[in-house]
């Protein structure tokens, strides 16, 4: 099956504002806006077949679809359901390409619940799937992070109980052998463990999500994309993706959050990998405040540019608006922005502010 031509790959990138003089102000990488046929390479063989049926019309997270900050002084027990789904979607329109999930989004849910709570979490793996899943929370003192006590075939449920001794923000993911492909088809998801006293209040929170696709055929070549096991030991991913699809939380897709000017905003952030770090970076803002590796019991790191998140960690970040216009969350490897698809946009909302911006000076 051909490409799609690179003029309207071109045209899309244009009109997402994600081409790469959208993305200056940061950097730009010369000869990008006339990208060459011949750079493009062959798909590996099988040849790509036509794209499926698809299953759901979204497994891109709501970003806004987030648990409420905790109100109380004393621990609970939270009784949490997880169904882990094989599922045909849409990587972007005429892309397909079959996922496995938790609770059919990507990322999973975000669990939240406070340091001292206990959790009794069941699994079960939906009946219609093909293959044994699990899951690892880096929230669990005990054995694979709860891996081994959760091992479930399709049609099978289990349950274990486990006490959130420590505060932060971590992953949790698929571990069954072969864990990378698992993980990287969009098996992991956010555990929130606020601390005893709570978090700061802001006015708004989102939840997102970055992994690696890897597939046989391109980026953007219409049909069903299998995956592809070499492209992921040489770690050469086809797409890197945030919340599961390109470009999903973008207007022209499923469309963005907003803030409005004066607000602030709390932003969840984790990297499924399986391999790649991402260099975590809001343009147009700064985050007011870090906690790296999302280890809220100490202190943040204040107006930081770009904030490294390892495969397998999560990052906790603020910011605020002071002006409108959209904000858009990237990786700063922007290759994987212009070519593969990591965009996330948060509108800004509001009267201009020229003290501040002023673009037409």
């Amino acid at each position: 099956m051909s490409s799609i031509p690179t003029a309207t790959r071109r045209r899309v990138l244009q009109a997402l504002g994600v081409s790469t003089a959208a993305v200056a102000g940061c950097a730009q990488a010369p000869g990008a806006e006339t990208e060459q046929t011949a750079e493009r390479t062959t798909p590996q063989e099988p040849a790509m077949t036509q794209a499926k049926s698809t299953d759901v019309d979204r497994i891109a997270a709501d970003p806004t679809d987030i648990p409420d900050p905790i109100d109380r002084s004393e621990p609970t027990t939270h009784s949490i359901e997880m169904t882990t789904k094989e599922q045909v979607a849409e990587v972007e329109p005429g892309v397909t390409y079959t996922y496995m999930t938790f609770d059919g989004q990507v990322p999973g849910p975000l669990i939240r619940v406070r340091r001292g709570d206990t959790v009794e979490l069941t699994v079960t793996n939906e009946e219609s799937n093909s293959m044994p899943h699990n899951i690892d929370l880096h929230a669990v003192r005990g054995t694979g992070g709860g891996a081994e006590a959760s091992m479930v075939t399709p049609g099978q449920t289990k349950t274990f109980r486990f006490k959130a001794t420590y505060p932060g923000a971590f992953i949790y993911h698929c571990a069954v052998p072969n864990m990378d492909m698992h993980i990287s088809s969009g098996m992991f998801g956010m555990i929130l463990v606020e601390p005893k006293d709570g978090l700061p209040e802001v006015d708004h929170e989102f939840y997102f999500g970055q992994h690696e696709l890897y597939t046989k055929g391109e980026a953007g070549e219409e049909g069903h994309h299998d995956f592809d096991i070499e492209s992921m030991k040489a770690e050469d991913p086809t797409y890197v993706l945030m919340n599961g699809e390109k470009y999903a939380i973008t207007p022209d897709r499923y469309g963005s959050p907003s803030i409005k000017t004066g607000e602030t905003a709390r932003v969840y952030f984790v990297t499924g990998g399986p391999n790649l770090d991402s260099s975590f970076h809001p343009i147009g803002s700064v985050w007011d405040e870090v906690w790296q590796q999302g280890a809220i019991a100490g202190p943040a790191n204040k107006f930081v540019q770009t904030t490294p998140v390892k495969p397998g960690s999560c990052a906790i970040a603020t910011l605020h608006a002071e002006v409108p216009g959209p904000i858009k969350l990237v990786d700063h490897a922007l290759s994987r922005v212009a070519r593969k698809g990591m965009l996330a946009i948060i509108n800004r909302e509001g009267p201009k502010n020229p003290e501040v911006f002023e673009p037409e000076a």
